[in-house]
């Protein structure tokens, strides 16, 4: 008998319901989109009436989830930037110099007087007063080294220390700077991520390119500009001692110290000790907040460990100025009145409530661990992206059309009920792509007007054996039974295979290729649901309420 049990046809329309309430957002595009994002400042502490009205566009009882468009779609910037990751060099050499100056301090009475000379960057020089206990100098240096914890540096150690004459130099190790490297690409990938995370962006492509590089893809961002913006702030925080004040730029400020402006007062330097106390990798958080004065401030708070260096040097250093340097100015640099405790303070300047916030973002964010150059910039305006729309639409249109006007052609009222699960099929598309949050990129637009063209291949396979069994004089009802289930095993041959092709184009590729393998599997999976599901049971409807005694296919 040609029936469907009613467990099965309730769980069949359900699916094709749900399917259809999931994608109906995505015919509301703009407003669906304003709704999410007033949704998303009010739940983040905007009070902003217009993001209230914005908000109430869309029901909340409804899906609000829409497809994401990708660059090629929306519009937005592209960036290549080169990481420069021999910078980090110095930096981890700096930061080794106050070991380095203890252990040899240690043994004074042996080695002399121990200063930091002036070198190439990437190399540290130390300069002792009694040439003859360099040996001894050197067994205290390595004594410093630390293993390498790499796969292809196992067995190393981090540096390599030499001497001659009254000199000790200290470089890093072959093995560590490839382990460095590999560190700072790596930090300099998710702290992008997070910085273009932060400004509310959705799904950024953010991709590792060779070794030393990251491509950056913002669908929706004004302009490259901007997006550097985004991401190119160092936002680098460090709290230093203060040498000296001076207005001459190029004066000497003598080994291991630096000059740098002020940040508000031209003409003014600072000569800073040029290891800081802390940096802003220990921070915690910062916040937005208002001085003494009601002037945006920006409130910050430390780590256990940057809490505990803040506190023991404000204890040591009471009347002492202390610089709180962001990007290499000077923020401010007021005299430590009393022990600071707790890890906590506060950062004024000339800022306005929109700065104080920017800079609470990039500062929780974190630092990046060197600078960024950028190789390739572009900005794909909207207006490119909307012509890439209207012809995805066109081809979706022209192909579906050509499909059903086919189907009802070759198959009759059977053609009509595949049409309309090719209809249902579309739109499963759209709510799985909108529930995944998925990307679609034009590449996934073909990926679509082909599942379109394919989707109706299995209606053929059943519709031509259902014409053969009415061939050998079968009944209506046996022919169309026969002919579902024979037709099964060449279905599911057919897509099974190409569904295998598509998840391996989506495992293996990226960007463009994984938004066709994305369309593509999405479409088989839903293809093959309402050719055996949905068009059978529209038939088996048709047939018990018209019962006819023959049938024409």
């Amino acid at each position: 008998m040609l029936q469907i049990s009613m467990f099965k046809q309730a769980l069949i329309v359900l699916t094709c319901v749900v399917g259809l309430l999931l994608a109906m957002p995505n015919l509301f595009y703009s407003r669906v989109e304003q709704h999410n994002d007033a949704v998303t400042a009010l739940e983040a502490g905007s009070n902003d009436p217009a993001l209230e009205a914005a908000a109430g566009q869309w029901p909340s009882f409804l899906p609000s989830s829409i497809v994401n468009l990708g660059l090629d779609l929306r519009g937005g910037a592209h960036l290549l930037a080169e990481v420069q990751v021999a910078d980090v060099y110095a930096a981890t050499l700096d930061g080794m110099w106050p070991q380095v100056r203890d252990v040899l301090v240690s043994e004074r009475d042996t080695i002399g007087f121990v200063t930091r000379e002036e070198s190439d960057d990437g190399l540290l020089r130390v300069k002792i007063s009694n040439p003859e206990a360099m040996d001894r100098a050197l067994e205290l240096v390595r004594g410093l080294a630390q293993p390498v914890v790499t796969l292809t540096g196992a067995g190393q150690s981090n540096i390599v220390v030499s001497g001659s004459g009254d000199m000790i130099t200290i470089d890093l190790s072959e093995a560590e700077k490839i382990a460095s490297d590999e560190r700072t690409v790596l930090q300099s990938l998710e702290i992008i991520r997070r910085r273009i995370d932060a400004a509310g962006t959705r799904e950024p492509s953010i991709q590792r390119q060779g070794e030393d590089r990251i491509l950056i893809q913002v669908p929706g961002a004004k302009s490259a500009q901007e997006l550097k913006g985004w991401i190119g702030t160092t936002a680098q925080l460090t709290f230093q001692p203060v040498v000296g004040r001076t207005s001459n730029p190029d004066e000497n400020p003598g080994a291991g110290n630096e000059i740098l402006p002020d940040a508000e007062q031209e003409g003014v330097y600072y000569v800073l000790e040029r290891t800081p106390v802390v940096t802003g990798e220990t921070l915690t958080n910062a916040q937005p907040a208002f001085d003494q004065n009601g002037r945006p401030a920006v409130s910050f708070q430390f780590n256990p460990t940057g809490a505990r260096a803040f506190g023991d040097y404000t204890a040591e250093n009471i009347g002492a100025p202390f610089a709180i340097v962001l990007d290499d100015e000077v923020l401010s640099a007021p005299t430590i009145q009393a022990h600071i405790a707790g890890g906590s303070g506060i950062i004024t300047g000339n800022f306005t409530v929109e700065s104080s916030t920017n800079l609470a973002v990039l500062l929780r964010a974190g630092a990046l661990p060197t600078e960024l150059t950028f190789l390739e910039e572009r900005t794909i305006g909207p207006e490119l992206g909307q012509d890439s729309v209207d012809a995805g639409k066109i081809a979706a249109l022209v192909g579906m059309g050509g499909v059903v006007v086919f189907m009802v052609l070759s198959y009759g009222i059977f053609g009509v009920f595949a049409n309309i699960a090719l209809m249902i099929n579309v739109a499963l598309i759209f709510g799985a792509l909108s529930v995944l949050g998925a990307t679609l990129t034009l590449p996934g637009i073909a990926g679509i007007v082909l599942t379109i063209g394919m989707a109706v291949d299995a209606n053929v396979l059943v519709f031509e054996r259902i014409r053969e069994e009415l061939k050998v004089a079968k009944g209506p009802a046996r022919a169309i039974e026969l002919g579902y289930e024979r037709a099964l095993s060449a279905i599911l041959d057919a897509n099974v295979t190409t569904f295998i092709t598509a998840a391996i184009l989506w495992l293996v590729g990226s960007g463009p290729v994984r938004g066709f393998a994305t369309t593509l599997g999405l479409g088989i999976v839903t293809s093959v649901f309402t050719a055996i599901f949905v068009t059978r049971l529209l038939i088996v409807w048709w047939f018990q309420r018209r019962r006819p005694k023959s049938i024409e296919v």
